[in-house]
């Protein structure tokens, strides 16, 4: 069955007078790639826009429309519903987005945020994934302070007491969350969450308030503050935490911190085409 094709009633071509033949190829792509940015943004129409409502929604005419669709079509970034006229992305969105996933490097695609971090909080900046129960350090971007956090990248911690890692398990199913549990959760200082209980309280509060706090339970005048990247699916594709002595890192300073960490990830989360989660129910 093959799509039904729109008519367009009248309308100009939307072209400005005088532009020149290289104008127009620009201006045309800038169009057509509104219509593609128009599908992929519209919650307005469920079942996707018709016609009229493309050229209402990008004050453009009908015929206008109708010619910066064609190309679209031919490639399958945009696909016209046989029945009902309406259109919706194409599925080669979805070939192009999972090419640029594969080959997008965390670290580069984090580099500029943790360079960023570094000069507004002045602390010890680092990139983790998580490998349960632990998490692995990647990459890391040095305080310029003269007194600073001891640590290297391929190191390992325990996702329990790390404010990283607690970033990745508020995230995670249960089963994941279980089976840091039962592996045991020994103090490694005073301050170190030792209970299935309180630990999931712990998430919980992560959850609410978006950033992790490692409040000197993993080592000894060491306070971090972490928050998650999210991937395509939902999922937490890495973590960012900022860390540094007590001193500096004061409690007075977390809530300042984790709001720069939260800018910082959900514009990372977004390169990566990230899917934030919804906010907690109050």
């Amino acid at each position: 069955m093959t799509s039904r094709p729109d008519t367009a009633h009248g309308g100009q071509d939307d072209r400005p007078a005088g532009s020149g033949p290289g104008r127009n190829t620009s201006s045309s792509l800038r169009r057509a790639l509104s219509i593609v940015m128009f599908l992929a943004e519209d919650g307005g129409h469920p079942r996707g826009p018709t016609l009229t409502d493309l050229a209402k929604g990008l004050g453009l005419s009908k015929s206008t429309v109708l010619r910066l669709l064609a190309p679209l079509r031919e490639v399958r970034l945009v696909d016209q519903d046989a029945e009902n006229g309406r259109y919706r992305l194409g599925p080669q969105n979805a070939f192009l987005g999972q090419v640029y996933l594969e080959r997008l490097d965390f670290r580069e695609a984090a580099a500029p945020h943790l360079h960023e971090l570094v000069e507004s909080i002045g602390e010890t900046i680092h990139l983790v994934v998580f490998d349960p129960p632990e998490i692995v350090y990647i990459d890391k971007v040095e305080s310029p302070q003269p007194v600073r956090m001891h640590s290297r990248i391929g190191s390992r911690q325990p996702a329990y007491c790390t404010a990283v890692g607690k970033a990745f398990l508020a995230h995670s199913s249960n089963a994941v969350v279980e089976q840091v549990i039962a592996r045991g959760m020994p103090p490694r200082t005073p301050a170190t969450i030792t209970s299935a209980e309180r630990l999931h309280a712990e998430l919980a509060a992560v959850r609410e308030r978006g950033y992790a706090i490692d409040d000197v339970e993993n080592e000894e005048e060491i306070r971090c503050v972490a928050a998650p990247v999210f991937d395509h699916s939902g999922a937490v594709a890495t973590a960012i935490s900022v860390s540094g002595p007590a001193s500096r890192v004061t409690r007075d300073r977390v809530a300042e911190i984790g709001e720069l960490l939260l800018d910082s990830t959900k514009a990372l989360s977004g390169r990566l085409g990230g899917t934030l989660p919804p906010a907690p129910a109050p």
